[in-house]
């Protein structure tokens, strides 16, 4: 895992390496254990390395290969490089290293654009190639890396934060408009190729990016997930067979792609317990981690799930390590926090994963998680309601999931800002993407391809990487979507959600763990704005930087102020819409105008 930057000038200059330097420095909490360049006329690389694989220097980067002269710098783990590795062998490739960089290399010597199709993994690159004269870039299937770009005439500049683009210098930092609905409708998503700035865009999944010195550019998609009933369908058993199977072959690439320990985020729900239970017989001494709250007060809920995890901890007698975090330094903690946030994100739970990876960090490189499970296997509240109502598709997605309808969007924003509904067109075209069979089809799909990509994903490579941890996340794995998209939605949906993870859990887990119900990670400073927390809101919008920028109507904001704990007040699925607007303006100050945090 690590942090990649670069340039490609269009205009017959050298690249900038001063500004390579800057992006480069901005990224090295990415990859502490080695940072190198290399240029050659338009062209530069950036890269800082946090060594997973192949802990020697033969892998470090940028990597260059001697047989075609082609340029790398790339970020993620490739799962199936051995596989790959033996395969390139037979066709004749011959390797140097024994990492997974060199793969991404000699595919690509091998299959040209197509290598990115046999990749299994989470990644972004981009590779220069001397003989074409052009730059490719690309980005794994379900935006689990990030890979930010600013372009103008002159250049076009990458990098794995936007905050690195930043320190490049050279930036529209002015809001996009259509960005700001995307972001206050969709709980802090801004779907790529947008971003919160008018002057920097993301890569989208599942596509490369080629670009030549004149500025021409070619952008391919190379995945789609296909939410169609297999003919014939298998049986439940079937099903429930090759779910086992799928995401146990995910568990064995995750966990055997790394030359360092890798240990599991336990939280004490079904999905970070199954993995646990399926890992214990085969490492040796597992390591598991668990981090909890204090309760603000006998009014609000339990904090810590630790009941739980101590059970999982006990069956499976794992080397558990257990943090409980006082509320006073969440507070604390905030303006970090949000320095390290590559893009405005309004989870409760960012402080608790930047917490929780500083601790972790200092004791493991790389760890496993169960993000991604609840969005492959149906396991949130608001999908049977979707299910239930009627109306065409983005109606009855909508009200369950959009934080705010457009018409309380536009008494909000400032008329500045005024833009018609692109959120709902935006899910109508998605929604109505062919190869989806049912309205639930379409609603998975969407989540596990596009809304996932900025919450959690998003979350959980930003937070872990600011302090060099790598967090893998298995049930992203591609097979595993895959089989999971072609199950009937009332199959995932029984038992109340993950019915096949509740399956394949019966005689691994505990009982208690799958009949429980579930949990969410609850942070009650942030989620309750009162005391500290509601007069640093009030701070900060209030300040002179909100009031000059003028993102939002005063009217509006003074009434979050007043009554932030109102009904009306929190979104659809409980974010506070006063949390919302000061992070986002919080973030501003921070990163574009430069304050302190």
């Amino acid at each position: 895992m690590c942090g990649i930057c670069g340039e490609l000038r269009f205009d017959d200059q050298t690249a900038d390496l001063a500004a390579i330097g800057r992006m480069r420095n901005a990224l090295r909490h990415r990859g502490p254990d080695h940072t190198a360049q290399w240029h050659s006329g338009p062209i530069a690389f950036g890269h800082t390395r946090l060594s997973i694989i192949d802990l020697s220097p033969a892998s470090d980067q940028p990597m260059l290969d001697a047989d075609t002269g082609c340029a790398l710098v790339f970020n993620g783990v490739i799962y199936n490089y051995r596989a790959l590795r033996g395969e390139l062998n037979k066709l004749g490739q011959r390797f140097t290293s024994s990492g997974d960089t060199e793969v991404i290399l000699k595919a690509y010597a091998q299959w040209g654009d197509d290598c990115v199709r046999r990749l299994d993994g989470m990644f972004a690159f981009a590779l220069w190639d001397p003989r074409r004269r052009n730059l490719l870039l690309a980005r794994d299937r379900f935006g689990m890396k990030p890979l930010y770009l600013t372009h103008d005439n002159r250049r076009l500049r990458f990098a794995s934060s936007l905050p690195a683009l930043l320190a490049g210098g050279g930036v529209d930092t002015a809001i996009d408009s259509l960005a700001l609905h995307h972001l206050f409708s969709l709980h802090a998503v801004v779907p790529a190729p947008r971003t919160i700035l008018r002057g920097v865009r993301k890569l989208e999944p599942a596509h490369t990016l080629r670009i030549d010195p004149s500025g021409m550019r070619w952008l391919t998609r190379y995945w789609q997930l296909d939410a169609t009933r297999p003919d014939p369908p298998p049986n439940e058993h079937e099903w429930i067979d090759a779910t086992r199977a799928a995401l146990q072959a995910a568990l064995d690439s995750h966990v055997h792609a790394a030359d360092v320990p890798v240990g599991v985020l336990l939280s004490g729900g079904l999905d970070s317990s199954l993995l646990v239970g399926m890992l214990a017989g085969k490492i040796q001494d597992l390591r598991t981690y668990s981090i909890g709250f204090q309760s603000l007060d006998a009014d609000t809920e339990r904090a810590d799930e630790f009941t739980y995890s101590d059970l999982v901890a006990q069956t499976f007698g794992t080397c558990h390590h257990q943090l409980s975090i006082p509320n006073s330094a969440v507070l604390e903690r905030l303006p970090q926090t949000i320095a390290r946030m590559t893009e405005p994100m309004f989870s409760h739970d960012v402080v608790a994963f930047d917490l929780l990876a500083e601790w972790v960090g200092s004791d493991v490189k790389a760890v496993l998680a169960g993000q991604g499970a609840d969005e492959v296997f149906a396991g949130y509240f608001w999908y049977p309601r979707m299910e239930a109502e009627s109306g065409l598709p983005v109606e009855r997605f909508s009200r369950h999931y959009v934080d705010r309808d457009h018409g309380e969007w536009l008494r909000f924003i400032d008329p500045a800002h005024h833009v018609p509904d692109v959120t709902g067109e935006f899910l109508e075209a998605a929604l109505q993407r062919p190869r989806a069979d049912t309205f639930l089809d379409q609603v998975l799909r969407l989540d596990v391809t596009t809304l996932i990509v900025d919450d959690p994903v998003k979350r959980v490579d930003n937070l872990p990487m600011a302090h060099a941890l790598e967090l893998r996340v298995p049930f992203l794995d591609r097979s595993l979507v895959e089989l999971a998209a072609r199950m009937p939605p009332a199959f995932r949906l029984r038992e109340d959600g993950k019915f096949p993870l509740k399956a394949i859990a019966r005689g691994v887990l505990p009982d208690a763990i799958i009949d429980r119900p579930k949990g969410y990670f609850p942070v009650p400073a942030l989620k309750h704005v009162r005391g500290p927390f509601r007069a640093r809101m009030r701070e900060i919008l209030n300040s002179r930087a909100s009031r000059e920028r003028g993102l939002y109507q005063r009217h509006f904001i003074d009434a979050l102020l007043a009554a932030p704990e109102a009904p009306a007040h929190f979104t659809r699925i409980q974010g506070s819409k006063l949390w919302h607007a000061a992070l986002l303006e919080w973030w501003l100050q921070v990163h574009v105008d430069g304050s302190p945090p």
